[in-house]
């Protein structure tokens, strides 16, 4: 059996009995705002304000009739330029809030843009849901396989609009490669393959010290085990170290699985995994690896496999590519669209003493390709977070560009790669009960141990 989710403190579940309590009068909030017209505000928190959560800040102030009345973070020290930044944009003072479970009991609070480590993901945004609020939650959604599952219940449950920052899907330039790619303009794509190469330096070796001024360690720790403080693994640095990293293919490499899985109608996990890979070149703290790669296999034989790569390389023939049984689309920082077709050795088939040339011939075509042009839409841009705000309103699930269905389905092929890389083998999964077929080990890395009180519910 997978260890399971240990059971929440008392203190924990009497938090989570009272926010599930005023649930039932906030959550009617965001359902009045719609009823009553475009024009009410919609009230937002942005959490988590060191890293992408300053882009949080100013993409939510670009959207009419949106206002950040809340900051909120672990460390102080952040605060003042945060709020200057607010105070610029939008022309008032917001409040700002180190404890996320206090800033959900706020009821003017209709979302919170979650820009917090990976392993914080899961257990804001699934308080936040309990509270009645809406949430903008960063890539990767989870921290575990089961996070990612419980999230999904979470939001369906409390009727929460929840999207996943996965933006490239709302980049114009991707959504028309992907209806490019949907309309069999190039036949059917067999597989997708994402090169990713991001060099990042070494983090070097670090002594233990003492917590900054400002910094609360414990809330930043939450549900990761308590450790000494290092500054290497604080801001940024969590990246780089198991407890509280999903590796650059959970990192980054979760933007491309999601654009290639939407491009290829992939709408399930993979059966089938493998990854392997390592650490190189850098002497420093860090143990997740610099260096990954593999492959996933679909049950209709679709295939995905990645490299990815922190370390000096040759640039990517493309970041994300598409191959189709007549052609490629592919993507660096452009999406083009080439067909190609054989072009055979001429001459008989069979020359005239008999001799079959029909494979010599198959064996060495020489490809001619065609770059074509990829339709443009014509659609009216709209940014990831305006979508967001306008699902707040209107309450349409389906018109998120992102769902939280949508980054579980991702973010899980980042967690199942990373699986396979610890175990130093390749597993087969079972889609429908999100199970490993027949393997305990991997089974138990579904999940994880919490540190109480920051317990993921056993049900939401």
């Amino acid at each position: 059996m997978a260890e399971q989710p240990p059971q929440q403190s008392m203190a924990s579940r009497r938090q989570f009995m009272k926010t599930s309590a005023v649930a039932a009068n906030i959550v009617a909030a965001p359902m009045i705002m719609a009823q009553s017209g475009g024009s009410d505000t919609v009230n937002v928190a942005v959490v988590g304000i060191h890293g992408r959560g300053r882009a949080h800040i100013q993409e939510f102030a670009k959207v009419p009739n949106t206002k950040i009345v809340a900051l909120c973070d672990v460390d102080s020290r952040l605060f003042p330029e945060a709020v200057k930044t607010v105070q610029d944009l939008q022309g008032h003072r917001p409040d700002t809030v180190e404890d996320f479970r206090k800033l959900i009991e706020r009821k003017d609070i209709h979302a919170v843009s979650i820009a917090t480590p990976d392993y914080w993901h899961a257990l804001q945004t699934i308080w936040a849901c309990q509270a009645g609020k809406d949430v903008y939650v960063e890539k990767p959604v989870s921290f575990t396989i089961v996070e990612g599952r419980r999230m999904v219940e979470a939001a369906r449950k409390y009727n929460r609009i929840v999207q996943t920052g996965l933006n490239r899907r709302s980049i114009p330039s991707v959504r028309d490669a992907v209806r490019f790619a949907h309309s069999g303009a190039l036949g059917k794509i067999y597989r997708g393959r994402m090169e990713l190469v991001k060099p990042r330096g070494s983090m070097g070796r670090r002594q233990e010290a003492s917590v900054p001024d400002g910094g609360n360690w414990d809330l930043y720790l939450g549900p990761t085990p308590m450790k000494a403080f290092k500054v290497n693994q604080f801001h940024y640095g969590w990246h780089f170290f198991w407890d509280t990293s999903t590796t650059d293919v959970g990192n980054t490499g979760v933007h491309h699985f999601d654009v290639i899985r939407w491009a290829q109608n992939i709408n399930t996990h993979p059966t089938e995994i493998y990854c392997t890979g390592g650490m190189f070149v850098h002497d420093s703290d860090q143990n997740v690896p610099n260096f990954q790669t593999g492959a996933f296999t679909y049950a209709d034989g679709t295939v995905v496999d990645f490299e990815a790569l922190n370390l000096l390389s040759p640039e990517p023939r493309a970041t994300d590519i598409l191959y189709a049984d007549h052609g490629y689309i592919a993507s660096s920082d452009n999406w083009k669209a080439v067909r190609g077709n054989w072009v055979f050795r001429e001459g008989p088939d069979v020359t005239p003493d008999g001799i079959d040339r029909r494979a010599s011939k198959a064996g060495f075509p020489r490809p001619q390709y065609e770059e074509i042009t990829i339709p443009k839409s014509g659609e009216t841009p709209q940014s990831h977070f305006a979508n967001f705000i306008q699902c707040v309103r209107t309450r349409k699930v389906e018109d998120l560009r992102c769902d939280i269905l949508e980054g579980h389905l991702s973010s899980t092929m980042a967690h199942l790669a990373n699986i396979s890389f610890r175990l130093k083998r390749a597993l087969k999964f079972n889609p429908d009960t999100e199970r490993f077929i027949n393997d305990p080990e991997a089974d138990a890395m579904l999940t994880r141990k919490y540190r109480e009180p920051y317990s993921l519910p056993d049900r939401v």
